[in-house]
């Protein structure tokens, strides 16, 4: 693995630390503080102190070590693996910034859990994105920042602001400088097409769509490429958003090397790699597997051809345009 930082496009963005603004806060959760360091290091600060700990029976207590009152804070805290521990934890630390008198309360959410529950597919199902929505506005945030959502549909699961940032930049910029000749992108699945189609159109390359039937949840059987001519002796690049059990986008890479696909890229914003992921990601299929730190990568499940690129720039621009009530959409323009 390397975790290597791409991007940042700061032309519009002051040397930090952040304009000398001491009101400006950051404080992380226990899911991911590497990436909240970075973020907090971009901003010239360092995350404010936090006092956690678990009673016997496994309830969590959360404790801010500084005054925050009159402050505006961002709590970045992605709600990847433990989720449920992930989720109560940043509800908690939002309640206690509530409690503390925080003038604004944003929720960074570089990964948000219980996206692909978005709607009824069937009877008596919950739509869990719209209900951790709800929790997550009750506990009391001001705003929502988050990176890549399963759907952009869920950005009206939310009553309060939400800004919908990317991780693509960082993506876009290491295939850039790979200067890898005659790419495909390709999407492992219908609902994917228009990401993929993005990243087809910023490195101008052609686009194919792998066609699947899905049997049940995580089980996937792949079926037929769409744009195949486009994909023989060309080096395939598969852009998703997660990889979670790595059934599709594998299923996809074998595929496309049946197909004449010279070599095969896999690319992703949120590494969720669950048991599975890791033997189907590094059994030879993918030349790299290209994913970013939203979600933090153990050692367990690293291999050889695991690529980390860091978006803790980019979270960090975001959340200074937030503050400076500056806008985030120019970021991606």
């Amino acid at each position: 693995m390397v975790l290597q930082d791409t991007l940042t496009r700061r032309s519009s963005i002051p040397p930090f630390n952040i304009l000398g603004d001491d009101r400006l806060r950051i404080f992380s959760g226990s899911a991911n503080p590497e990436l909240a360091q970075l973020v907090a290091r971009f901003l010239g600060l360092s995350p404010g102190p936090v006092v956690r700990k678990n009673f016997a029976d496994g309830e969590l207590y959360v404790q801010i070590q500084e005054s925050i009152r009159g402050c505006d804070v961002y709590l970045i805290q992605p709600t990847c693996a433990p989720v449920n521990d992930n989720l109560m934890e940043l509800l908690i630390l939002i309640d206690a910034c509530r409690r503390a008198s925080a003038r604004q309360i944003t929720a960074v959410l570089p990964y948000y859990g219980y996206a692909r529950a978005d709607r009824k597919t069937a009877g008596r199902e919950s739509i869990t994105a719209k209900l951790v929505a709800n929790m997550i506005t009750i506990a009391g945030v001001d705003r929502v920042l988050a990176m890549d959502l399963h759907s952009a549909q869920i950005q009206a699961y939310f009553d309060i602001p939400l800004d919908h940032i990317y991780g693509s930049p960082v993506l876009l910029q290491y295939i850039k400088d790979k200067k890898i000749d005659d790419l495909v992108i390709v999407s492992p699945d219908e609902g994917g097409v228009r990401r993929a189609r993005a990243f087809a159109d910023k490195l101008n390359t052609p686009l194919a769509i792998v066609d699947k039937r899905r049997r049940g949840h995580n089980q996937v059987e792949v079926m037929n490429v769409i744009g195949k001519d486009d994909l023989r002796g060309r080096t395939a690049i598969l852009v998703d958003d997660m990889i979670d059990t790595a059934g599709t986008i594998s299923e996809a890479g074998k595929l496309l090397l049946q197909e004449g696909a010279r070599e095969v890229y896999a690319c992703a914003t949120h590494a969720v790699f669950s048991p599975l992921a890791i033997n189907r990601l590094s059994d030879g299929t993918f030349t790299e597997v290209m994913v970013t730190n939203t979600i933090p990568v153990p050692p367990e499940r690293q291999f050889s051809q695991l690529r980390v690129l860091s978006i803790a720039d980019l979270l960090g621009e975001a959340i200074w345009r937030t503050h400076e009530e500056s806008s985030i959409s120019s970021m991606f323009r």
